[in-house]
Parts: C-alpha cells; structure tokens; sequence
C-alpha cells in the first residue's frame, strides 16, 4: 500500500502518522493489488480533520471526518472507509457473473452427481394419429389446418416423410434414404 501523509496547519508529528499509517494500513485486507492513498491531516481552530482517497482497482473511495481529537477523527474517519468497502463487497459479490473456474466446478458437481448417470431419458408424452397417403401439399395444408408444428405422412407410394414449420415461416421436408 502506497501511502502519502500530508499536514494542513499544523506542526508534523512521528506519533500521528505512525498512528494513521496503522489504523489506513488495516483496510488492506479488502483490496487485491497495489492501493494509492493519500491521508490529509488538518486543524482549523478547534477542529481537527482527517481525509483519505484510496484508488485501487479501478476504484475510489474517499471519507472525511471532523473532531476535536486527530486520533478519534482519524478512528472515524477508517470505520467510515471500512464500512463503504464492505458494502462494496458485498454488492460485488451480489453482482459478479462466475469465472470459468466457478462454472467448470460447477459442471464437474453436476456431472460428479451419481443420479445423473444412473438416469436415462424416457418419453414423457406419446401421441397416436392416422396416417393415410397424400401428397406433400395436402400435408402442408392439414398441418395449418391442426396448428401442429409438423406433420408424418406417407406419400402414395408408401414412402414416409415430415413436413416441418420453420421459424422464418417456411416449410422443411425430412425424407429417409
């Protein structure tokens, strides 16, 4: 963490920055890489102030806190930087899309699974009509007709074939070899 310290109207203390050095050097544990931050203690009359801005990651995060102590301003003003971050966190673990790492650990779960191998797939649903021969216009025509998305028919020569609905509108025709 790269941290700069400056004094606004007031005498420079070893103490003071060793204690904000500390107490800004605990939020390190909510970034993952390099964090610039620059820490600005202040005094005007009976106010002390202590603001930071740390940017890290494409972040900024930045808190401002007044007493008439450095050290309890100084407190304050890291609870407030500890807060914001925390909530960022939390938004970001909310929002964040899974990496390829989560989703192939994900997939070797779902694989891993013993059901899943032990299932086979069944037919759920069966439906039985008449077939009589007809030509591939007249099947085209009964499948408007019924609202059906395709139609099995044979054609006058015994042959069996499909007529299908398209998604562009048009018709497609499965003939077996």
């Amino acid at each position: 963490m790269n941290l700069n310290i400056t004094f606004r109207h007031v005498e420079p203390s070893d103490a003071l920055k060793e204690y904000a050095l500390e107490k800004v050097q605990r939020l390190r544990k909510y970034f993952d890489g390099l964090v610039e931050g620059h820490v600005v203690l202040g005094q005007e009359k009976i106010r002390h102030t202590a603001e930071v801005v740390l940017q890290a990651g494409g972040i900024r995060i930045a808190a401002k806190e007044e007493n008439t102590d450095f050290y309890t301003a100084i407190d304050n003003m890291v609870d407030k930087v500890e807060r914001q971050l925390k909530r960022y966190k939390e938004k970001l673990k909310r929002h964040k899309p899974l990496r390829n790492r989560e989703r192939r650990s994900l997939k070797e779960k779902v694989y891993a699974y013993e059901s899943f191998e032990e299932e086979t797939p069944r037919v759920i649903q069966t439906e039985h009509y008449n077939t009589h021969p007809m030509t591939l216009d007249e099947a085209v025509m009964e499948m408007d007709l019924t609202d059906r998305p395709f139609m099995v028919f044979a054609e006058e020569d015994g042959r069996v074939k499909v007529v299908y609905r398209r998604p562009d509108g048009h018709y497609g025709l499965i003939e077996p070899e």
